[in-house]
């Protein structure tokens, strides 16, 4: 956030655009008395986190009479199809909430602004190309990258230490060859060394494949995007499948499951590690059995380096917004490096920002925030971030693949095949 310059420059633009008699009757997002109402459309969910966007909302609209945000709740379950109602009906809220890789749609549908001209030199600064990278689709960028979630390893700490395994660092992890043989010794006496809660497995399987140097999505040389699967796109389902299958190392119930279906399991002893998202720690915390002792680690990491993808929240302006300087200046308010904090706190999440990343509460060993921080630095766009057509391919061709090869129904060949084959005829019906 700009300091008091910034906050004077809005206000005295809202100033002068009441007293050159620009308001409308209303119908254009202004009160009678020429006050500017704007629709902020959250999608947090937590208590935590709805608390303090809503407390922010408030302390904004204390501190800029002339503009007022009203709090909108959304839901991450339907805001796709929500916001594409609202905003063929033209109907869309001011500022959006919502992730990076749901945007390229209605980038390139020329729903979302292009914020380029308004974004102040503080947050263009603040946060790092690679975040960026995740909002910019062809020339613009339609959104601010604000909260990102890498996914770690929670272990039961007592049979960690007791297996004798090498305990890993960020800037030591396990190598995936490691990892297998980690999980094989963690196995026995009815409890598995892991257990992959793979009922959404594309997101996972592409991020964490990064690591392996997989990729799969490329640019051919007319800029299109073309699947292509090499050896290091094979590394990570390749150790998930052996874990499921020749080790039976890692539990096959749990490939159905969400992350939160296989908490009780944990709690149990039934799994002595799980790979889920940084945020699950607050749902471990309010769950585990007293005296359950965990522990956050890194995920594996292989030739790609200690690198995995990324899909961050974003916060994202209508374009049939009239008021969208003034959205802006409220996002730069939302994402000022302390009110990021809150908002990290809030969500258990990393924030982009580099100063609200050096944060001294994000950094304590307690509850695994070292650990994550530590981790930022190795995030990077999620490999389909800007693919027209993801959606679709991931959902009719990716999902059940990939669900196939980890129960072993199929092998990597045909894994590889469907992907490609029957993915790139897919992608080639939105770039024409």
């Amino acid at each position: 956030m700009r300091g008091a310059v910034r906050r004077a420059a809005v206000a005295v633009t809202v100033l002068a655009l009441l007293l050159s008699g620009c308001s409308g009757d209303g119908d254009d997002g202004r009160d009678a008395d020429g006050t500017i109402r704007l629709r902020f459309q959250s999608l947090a969910w937590q208590k935590e986190s709805v608390d303090a966007n809503k407390r922010l909302v408030k302390e904004w609209n204390a501190a800029h009479p002339a503009v007022q945000v009203e709090y909108v709740q959304g839901s991450w379950d339907s805001v796709h199809d929500q916001l594409l109602t609202s905003f063929e009906g033209g109907e869309a809220p001011d500022i959006i909430h919502d992730a990076s890789d749901d945007l390229a749609d209605f980038a390139y549908g020329g729903y979302l602004a292009d914020l380029r001209p308004y974004l102040p030199a503080r947050l263009k600064a603040d946060i790092p190309e690679r975040s960026w990278r995740t909002t910019t689709f062809g020339e613009g960028v339609h959104g601010v990258p604000f909260l990102q979630e890498p996914r770690v390893l929670i272990a039961n700490t007592e049979l960690l230490k007791a297996s004798g395994a090498r305990i890993p660092t960020p800037e030591r992890p396990w190598s995936w060859q490691e990892f297998r043989q980690v999980t094989k010794e963690l196995t026995g006496k009815g409890r598995y060394g892991i257990a992959w809660p793979l009922k959404e497995p594309v997101s996972v399987t592409l991020n964490l494949g990064l690591s392996g140097g997989g990729r799969l999505f490329h640019r051919d040389g007319d800029g299109k995007a073309v699947l292509r699967f090499r050896r290091g796109d094979g590394v990570v389902p390749g150790t998930i499948r052996d874990q499921v299958n020749a080790d039976r190392s890692a539990a096959r119930g749990a490939l159905g499951m969400g992350g939160s279906d296989a908490l009780p399991g944990f709690f149990g002893g039934k799994y002595a590690m799980l790979p889920l998202g940084f945020s699950y720690r607050q749902q471990i915390i309010q769950q585990a059995p007293e005296g359950f002792g965990w522990s956050v680690l890194p995920m594996p990491a292989g030739a790609g380096g200690a690198v995995q993808g990324v899909s961050p929240q974003t916060l994202s302006v209508a374009e049939e917004s009239p008021y969208k300087e003034e959205a802006v200046a409220f996002i730069d308010f939302l994402l000022r490096p302390p009110n990021m904090v809150r908002l990290a706190r809030g969500d258990w999440m990393l924030p982009t920002g580099t100063r609200a990343l050096a944060d001294p509460s994000l950094r304590s060993a307690e509850h695994g925030w070292a650990v994550g921080a530590a981790l930022a630095k190795g995030l990077r766009p999620a490999p389909a971030q800007s693919v027209r057509g993801y959606p679709e391919w991931k959902d009719k061709v990716a999902t059940p693949a990939y669900q196939e090869f980890y129960s072993g129904a199929i092998d990597a060949d045909e894994l590889s095949e469907r992907l490609v084959e029957d993915g790139n005829r897919v992608l080639a019906r939105y770039q024409r």
